[in-house]
């Protein structure tokens, strides 16, 4: 069997290398065959929820990425980058500012303003618009998508103190737009020493995205459930 040998820090995930034993180097190609390349494997401490919510975001928008034929739009990201670059300037200017302090106090007061909208702008962006999305693709080229000239928005949650991690794909500024969901247990996707079967994963989303193309949808959720609640 081969032994495994972990790598990096505590605190982030390890990449661990496959090691192969004495024997197994007898059977074993030459060096510099693609067969002999070590085998990287992540290994991520499962109790830190935000480092597994991590690493199975960017999983998920490399099966889509890379194996979807999908493209990611920058266009929102491009505009909260912007904001933060404003918002960095004011905040220079009214720290390393020429003027002495009594004179300067209308240019502090001005930029601290102007910083403090920039933020807020920012902090609106994130809640209303980009909500509990990890990724906003352009309009696809390839495939047989049922709703042309949309882009699709991929939504991620893994709660706290929950197995669950659920994705959610639907098409971007459409009102009531179709959707697929599923979700996967965290102990079907990670090993009791936190490795991250990766290749299964990313078979998964696979799947997902073909559903999603084909026009299989999920059922709307009872919406009128908590109204129909009310009333009763």
């Amino acid at each position: 069997m081969a032994k495994r040998k972990s790598k990096g820090s505590n605190e982030d995930p390890q990449v661990v290398e496959a090691v192969p034993t004495e024997s197994e180097n007898k059977s074993t190609p030459a060096a510099g065959s693609t067969e002999d390349e070590a085998l990287e494997l992540l290994q991520v401490d499962l109790g830190d929820i935000l480092k597994v919510k991590q690493v199975l975001d960017e999983a998920t928008a490399t099966a889509l990425l890379e194996h979807c034929n999908l493209k990611e739009d920058y266009w929102l990201e491009n505009i909260k980058l912007t904001i933060m670059f404003l918002a960095c300037c004011f905040a220079m200017v009214a720290q390393f500012g020429p003027l002495p302090f009594p004179e300067s106090r209308y240019i502090l007061g001005g930029c601290c303003v102007v910083y403090f909208i920039l933020s807020g702008a920012l902090q609106i962006i994130v809640t209303f618009l980009e909500k509990d999305a990890i990724m906003i693709t352009a309009p696809p080229a390839l495939g047989d998508y049922k709703v042309k000239g949309k882009g699709i928005r991929v939504r991620t949650s893994f709660a706290r103190f929950e197995e669950w991690y659920d994705i959610v794909l639907e098409y971007e500024g459409m009102k009531d737009s179709p959707y697929v969901k599923q979700k996967w247990s965290v102990g079907n996707l990670f090993d009791v020493e936190g490795m991250f079967d990766d290749l299964y994963f990313i078979e998964e989303v696979q799947k997902l995205c073909k559903r999603f193309e084909a026009g299989d949808y999920d059922k709307e959720d009872n919406k009128d459930e908590k109204g129909k609640s009310k009333k009763d």
